[in-house]
């Protein structure tokens, strides 16, 4: 499906438990904002560590990855900073090479940015 609106959740933080309000605010935009509108999480910083199969967060990260429409990102730079291998990763996270360039390049091709 062709999404016509991109939103981008800026998850930035060193602790993972930013995640929860992060994936609580993709879903809520994904039930408000509609069928057209793409919806990622990207998380950048040692929050990254929140993203791996042990996780306390895994729960959420399910239901939101399977059910809702969002997509979460990894940042590999800060993957790399903290010691996640990408093998790590819960299977539906993605992967950019740098959270700041991506961004930017989605923000200019036009996407809505929040940070969280």
């Amino acid at each position: 499906m062709e999404h016509r609106h991109q939103l981008l959740i800026h998850a930035f933080a060193e602790e993972p438990g930013v995640l929860t309000a992060a994936l609580r605010v993709a879903r809520r935009a994904v039930q408000s904002l509609g069928s057209d509108t793409s919806v990622q999480v990207i998380v950048q910083g040692g929050a990254v560590r929140g993203l791996v199969t042990d996780s306390a967060h895994l729960d959420d990260l399910l239901t939101t990855i399977a059910g809702s429409g969002v997509d979460v990102l990894a940042c590999a730079n800060s993957m790399e900073r903290v010691g996640v291998a990408a093998e790590a990763l819960l299977p539906d996270v993605g992967t950019v090479p740098a959270a700041v360039t991506y961004l930017t390049q989605q923000q200019w091709a036009g996407a809505a940015y929040v940070r969280i």
